[in-house]
């Protein structure tokens, strides 16, 4: 799958932890963010891993995590 900057997403599967992005970077509980919510990829990193926006924070994200959403009308 391939994704793109500001691209909405959600995640596909629960996480066992999120990992903010934050210049030094914070390991914060799971239910931080649900599987309904819906995400802003700010930046893609190598090693298939994203930068993605949600209400509560900024957290990194393997792509293979992220379900990609149709862009609003």
């Amino acid at each position: 799958m391939t994704l793109e900057i500001g691209q909405q997403v959600t995640l596909k599967i629960p996480q066992s932890y999120l990992k903010t992005s934050d210049p030094i970077p914070m390991l914060r509980p799971p239910d931080l963010v649900s599987l309904e919510e819906t995400g802003k990829i700010i930046k893609l990193l190598p090693k298939d891993m994203a930068e993605v926006r949600f209400r509560r924070g900024t957290f990194l994200l393997s792509i293979d995590h992220l379900s990609s959403q149709p862009l609003l009308k």
